[in-house]
């Protein structure tokens, strides 16, 4: 017995210690719980107030007709995640944070056995030891993805591999990998990476019915079929898309791609060497150079290292389409082709981090073979990049970087204290927020109206407009921000600009806060949350009601009544 024991831990060593690294760098989840510091970006400041409001809502599969009252006085239906969506179910059956770490769980393990088992079988199966496909697939894991593109990111080398096997083996493919496949349209976005990555791998068996005259059908059915799913899963966008949106929505008059040539080749530049803030692959400084010598070491031993300058190249591709769909030069095809405006195309860039750890195992497969001391030069690379990584965790990265934690964000036992202190149902009265997320306020239940949605009635975008209109006037950076996107229908303030994080310790102060009182009580307002005190309340119509802090809340929070 322990024998085979003994066997089993040498020959699955590197796994087992994988997954003993990805358990760490989980850990300060589930030893922290709402204590842990994570992302704020398109994360607390938004997804997550989503997946709750419509998790605690009772209206999951509702049609688009229905609106949710809390917000904007009735966001429509469409505007938040399918009821089909995993992640959903996450909420309505955990609660936030813990649906959030399971989340991320799933995410790193994925990442981890879908890139081991692509790097292993189909990339370099040539490589027989262990080091490179472990240690690659080990640092994959632990990219900061983007927490609610679940497996949208993380989850495309297992989808990759899964389709490469189908292709290669038919119906013979373990029938896991069918089940599998046909479970990924509710744990991902379609629109964010599968409508890219499904139209390449439409395109390679489409190459490969020309070139072989053989349609190849389960590889076509596992296509279709998870594409199916994808528009089931979908079915209030393909809804309002093509039957009856029930409203215009404020993506209609985006008018983004003002870039000229030089602006846009330098954004070319800056993506291919940096990448986005949603698909961060932190290739620069250890990848990019791997592929680099591995290069010139192809080139002195005379090899052709086609699949690594061709995912370089696709690499470079990405980058390009991302920046040239912000050239001002594509604005007649916009505004002629309103699906070439309200999609944006430009988010091919997030295949980027599959195509850079492709790079850097095929990268590393070439030092380990041909140079004298390649495969101890591998090994160094593999571990510093890991260790770059594992740093890189949402408690470490966001506690130095001095950001709220969960519990502390959201400051429920603060906000309570409001709503007792008002002392009317959360239904009667509407709420905005100045210096501060407006989701802070709809965690707590307050109704707001101000919100950050993807998709909004453009009608309720111009009536919104007119309250914050004179500080718009004041900032043309705010101006362009929300007259070009404007997804965030936020109080700007031109004195503070694009800042929403201020603490009970901020020495700040609003001198002069410019909005039209007038046309927020058209809208029903009622109430403004700020988190720095007004110093022209009285002269805008405002009168200070109260403050209220805690010492286990970051904020400090002054409570005006719009008169």
């Amino acid at each position: 017995m322990w024998s085979i024991i003994f066997t089993n831990f040498t020959k699955y060593k590197f796994i087992l210690i994988a997954c003993l690294i990805i358990i760490g760098y989980l850990m300060p989840y589930y030893l922290l719980g709402e204590n842990t510091h994570i992302r704020v970006h398109d994360n607390l400041d938004s997804n997550i107030v989503w997946y709750k409001m419509l998790a605690e809502s009772g209206k999951i599969f509702s049609m688009l007709y229905t609106e949710f009252p809390n917000v904007i006085n009735g966001l429509p239906r469409s505007s938040l995640p399918s009821g089909l969506d995993a992640m959903v179910w996450l909420y309505v059956l955990f609660g936030p944070f813990t649906a959030y770490v399971i989340n991320q769980t799933i995410m790193r393990f994925v990442a981890f056995f879908g890139m081991y088992l692509l790097l292993k079988t189909t990339i370099i199966p040539q490589v027989k030891s262990s080091w490179i496909s472990v240690g690659v697939a080990l640092a994959f894991s632990m990219l900061p993805f983007w927490p609610s593109g679940a497996l949208s990111i993380a989850g495309l080398p297992l989808a990759l591999h899964i389709f490469l096997t189908i292709r290669r083996h038919g119906v013979r493919a373990p029938k896991l990998y069918w089940v599998i496949l046909l479970l990924y349209p509710f744990f991902s976005s379609f629109i964010l990476t599968f409508v890219f990555f499904l139209s390449l791998i439409g395109i390679l068996w489409l190459v490969d019915w020309i070139r072989s005259k053989h349609i190849n059908l389960p590889f076509f059915l596992a296509i279709f079929f998870m594409s199916l799913l994808y528009l089931i899963k979908n079915y209030l966008v393909i809804y309002s898309m093509f039957i009856n949106s029930g409203f215009t929505s404020h993506r209609n008059e985006l008018n983004l791609g003002h870039k000229d040539l030089q602006g846009t080749l330098q954004l070319f530049l800056d993506n291919f060497m940096e990448g986005h803030t949603h698909d961060m692959d932190l290739h620069y400084w250890i990848i990019l150079p791997v592929i680099g010598l591995a290069i010139l070491a192809a080139a002195y031993y005379k090899l052709k290292p086609k699949w690594l300058v061709g995912c370089l190249l696709a690499n470079v591709a990405l980058s390009l389409i991302y920046a040239f769909w912000y050239w001002e030069g594509l604005r007649v095809l916009k505004d002629n082709f309103m699906v070439a405006n309200t999609f944006n195309f430009s988010r091919i860039h997030f295949l980027h981090p599959l195509f850079w750890y492709l790079c850097f195992a095929l990268a590393l497969a070439i030092l380990w073979k041909h140079l004298k001391f390649g495969k101890s030069l591998a090994v160094v690379l593999i571990i510093a990049q890991c260790v770059l990584l594992f740093q890189l965790n949402e408690e470490n990265k966001y506690e130095k970087v001095g950001t709220p934690t969960f519990k502390e964000f959201y400051s429920t036992e603060l906000f309570q204290e409001i709503e007792e202190y008002i002392g009317k149902d959360q239904s009667d009265y509407r709420v905005v927020s100045v210096a501060m997320h407006p989701t802070i306020a709809q965690y707590n239940g307050f109704y707001t109206l101000d919100t950050y949605n993807t998709s909004y009635p453009l009608s309720y975008k111009k009536k919104f407009r007119k309250v914050i209109a004179p500080e718009l006037e004041e900032n043309p950076t705010l101006e362009n921000y929300y007259d070009t996107w404007g997804s965030r229908a936020y109080m700007f303030v031109s004195e503070i600009g694009k800042h929403y994080l201020f603490s009970k310790n901020s020495d700040k102060v609003i001198q002069q806060l410019d909005i039209n009182t007038d046309a927020l009580k058209e809208l029903g307002g009622d109430y403004v949350f700020s988190a720095l005190p007004i110093n022209n309340h009285q002269k805008i119509g405002l009168t200070f009601k109260k403050s209220f802090k805690s010492a286990q809340s970051p904020w400090k929070i002054y409570l005006y009544k719009i008169t």
